[in-house]
């Protein structure tokens, strides 16, 4: 177990299924308690709380749209009045609507940029004050390889997760002497509802044969949580799809 994440406060977005419900139950596992932000599956994070204190860790509900500024307050409230100051977050919850450059609209655009990105920014602002106080800190977001390749979703997708990376290299730019480190994980074709979307992503496209599971990103989650000394750096977690 993590000396570094037991005890500390873990606020997990889009940790109702997929990636973020996984990150949730190892960070708990790895003794911190979490907070899980969804938009509209109750049911399933409902789930996710169970899990976690079977565990034997506290964890709250913290709902809420990521894309919209209004509730983002809201979010971090609950995690901490439920739990305490919130000196991990996971920027996990994302959507990825397929369209190519030849139909993809401005409303699409702006949709996509609102939660993938300025939600991750509008998180990571709120959360700051906390672990600025702790002067201990860390700010983990899952980017893609779409932002190295351009991957299969579209523009949009792409520069949205292409852009969580320049966010994080600032973070750890400015924030390293506080104690708070920035990383981003940019994972290959997982087994989520979003790669079972996409049918031109096929397990022959990964030269390791296979998807990657949800608990693989969780680990390294995990790892980034607990280490001090890495910062400013995308961990490309993609079975060999986009070598670095």
């Amino acid at each position: 177990m993590s000396e570094t994440v037991k005890g500390r406060v873990a606020l997990v977005t889009g940790a109702s299924r997929g990636i973020g419900r996984e990150i949730a139950l190892a960070m708990a596992r790895s003794g911190a308690d979490v907070a899980i932000n969804y938009r509209n599956k109750a049911e399933a994070a409902r789930e996710v709380l169970a899990e976690i204190r079977a565990l034997g860790r506290k964890a709250v509900e913290a709902p809420g749209d990521v894309g919209d500024p209004s509730q983002i307050a809201r979010i971090v409230a609950a995690a901490r009045e439920g739990l305490g100051p919130v000196t991990i977050l996971v920027n996990n919850a994302g959507i990825g609507t397929m369209r190519s450059a030849d139909n993809i609209t401005e409303a699409d655009w702006d949709e996509m940029l609102a939660v993938n990105l300025k939600g991750a920014f509008l998180m990571t602002q709120a959360v700051l004050p906390d672990m600025r106080g702790a002067q201990w800190g860390r700010i983990i977001a899952i980017s893609s390889t779409a932002a190295q390749t351009g991957g299969v979703v579209g523009p949009h997708y792409a520069a949205s997760k292409a852009g969580l990376q320049g966010l994080m290299h600032y973070y750890a730019m400015h924030f390293a002497r506080e104690g708070i480190t920035a990383n981003t994980i940019a994972p290959g074709p997982i087994t989520t509802d979003m790669s079972a979307a996409l049918p031109s992503l096929t397990p022959d496209s990964i030269p390791v044969g296979r998807f990657g599971k949800p608990g693989e990103i969780a680990e390294v989650a995990v790892l980034l949580a607990g280490n001090g000394f890495i910062t400013g750096q995308t961990l490309n977690i993609n079975g060999g799809r986009y070598p670095s």
